[in-house]
C-alpha cells in the first residue's frame, strides 16, 4: 500500500455507509448540549453535562441525562416546560460538543491519540481524525473492543486496505460503527529480504504466518545453481533450513519474523 495521508480515506468517507446501523449516542459528563425551545429563546440553553450526570434548564430545573439519547432528553424536558404561556412546547436537543466518550488511534497515523466518539462515528472517521495513514503504513488496521465483542464473538477485528480504488468490502469495513473505548491500531509495513540465487531478490512484504518456502516462492523460486539448504539470518542468530526436506514432509517449514534475511546460496560445483 502507498497511503497518501488523509486523501484516500476522505474519498472513502464520502462513500455510502454500510447497512449496519450505529448504536445511538448516549450523553455523558462533559458533553455540551444544545437545547432549543421553538419560539422561546429564554428557555433555550447550551448546558454542559456535569460530573453528576445532570444539567440545569430554566423551568425544568435539574435533570438526570447521563446515558440518555438526545431524543430521550427532549422527551423528558418537553412536559416539564408546559405551562399557561407554553401549552405545547416543541423541544429539540443535539450534542454541541462531544467530550464524554473516546476511542484511541495509534500506530502508523499522522496524529495518534485519543479521539472523541461522536454520534455515528465510523472507523474511517477515526482514521481521518488521526490525519490518515503515515507513509510506510501497511494498510492493516486492527480494532480492539475492550468493552464487548464483534459479531463473531471475538474482541478484535483485523482489516487490510490495499489502497487505490476501494472495493465494496473495504467500504463496508471502513464504515464499521465504533464504540467508546475502542482501540484502533494502524500497522507499519514490515518486510523480509530474500537474496542470492533466486529469480527476484529483494524486499518482500511480511504477513503473519509467512513461511520460508512461501517467501522463496514470492522471490520467484530458487535458480538452477541455487542450493535448497537456505540460510535465515535474524537478530538471535542464523538458522539453516533444507527446503527439499520441507517439500518432502520430513522437515518443518520455518515461520519467518519481520526483518528476517533469507539467503539462498549457490551450490558448490
Amino acid at each position: 500500500m502507498s497511503p497518501t495521508g488523509a486523501l484516500a480515506l476522505l474519498l472513502l468517507a464520502q462513500a455510502p455507509a454500510a447497512a449496519e446501523v450505529p448504536p445511538p449516542y448516549r450523553v455523558g459528563p462533559g458533553d455540551v448540549l444544545e437545547v432549543v425551545v421553538d419560539g422561546r429563546p429564554d428557555l433555550s440553553r447550551l448546558p454542559t453535562v456535569q460530573t453528576t450526570g445532570r444539567v440545569w434548564l430554566p423551568r425544568a430545573g435539574e435533570l438526570e441525562v447521563r446515558g440518555l439519547t438526545t431524543a430521550e432528553i427532549a422527551a423528558k424536558v418537553t412536559p416539564l416546560l408546559a405551562a399557561e404561556d407554553l401549552a405545547s412546547p416543541r423541544v429539540a436537543v443535539r450534542v454541541r460538543e462531544y467530550q464524554s466518550q473516546f476511542v484511541w488511534v495509534r500506530g502508523a497515523v499522522l496524529r495518534p491519540g485519543r479521539k472523541p466518539l461522536r454520534s455515528g462515528t465510523r472507523l474511517v472517521d477515526a482514521l481521518l481524525d488521526a490525519g490518515g495513514f503515515q507513509v510506510g503504513a501497511s494498510g492493516e488496521v486492527i480494532v480492539e473492543r475492550a468493552g464487548g465483542a464483534f459479531a463473531d464473538g471475538t474482541p478484535s477485528a483485523r482489516f487490510r486496505f490495499a489502497g487505490g480504488s476501494p472495493t465494496p468490502e473495504e467500504l463496508e469495513q471502513l464504515s464499521l460503527p465504533l464504540l467508546a473505548g475502542d482501540v484502533i491500531t494502524a500497522a507499519i509495513q514490515r518486510w523480509v529480504t530474500v537474496s542470492g540465487a533466486v529469480r527476484r531478490p529483494g524486499r518482500h512484504e511480511f504477513e503473519d504466518t509467512l513461511t520460508l518456502s512461501r517467501a522463496v516462492e514470492a522471490a520467484g523460486g530458487i535458480l538452477r545453481n541455487g542450493s535448497e539448504r537456505v540460510l535465515v539470518r535474524r537478530s538471535s542468530g542464523e538458522i539453516e533450513v533444507d527446503l527439499g526436506a520441507v517439500r518432502e514432509g520430513t522437515a518443518e517449514d520455518l515461520v519467518l519474523a519481520p526483518g528476517d534475511q533469507v539467503v539462498v546460496r549457490g551450490r558448490r560445483l
